[in-house]
């Protein structure tokens, strides 16, 4: 399975409605506030113009018989 590319982590500072906003909003969309952060930027920044590439998505769950490794079937 590719590994997902190391992400950059920092501090940020929100005003306290602000972070409850975006908390009520991630619990709407099932995400956590990371994800709903990262989401909104991204939207922000595409109706900017600015093109990014698709975020590489972990996958979840057991994987397909032909990548499970031998003996632990």
């Amino acid at each position: 399975m590719a590994e997902a590319p190391p992400r950059k982590a920092f501090a940020l500072r929100l005003d306290p409605a602000l972070f409850a906003a975006i908390e009520r909003s991630a619990a709407g969309d099932l995400r956590s506030v990371n994800a709903q952060v990262e989401c909104l930027l991204r939207e922000a920044l595409a109706r900017r113009g600015i093109k990014l590439s698709a975020p590489v998505v972990a996958r979840r769950g057991r994987p397909p018989k032909d990548e499970q490794v031998d003996g632990l079937d």
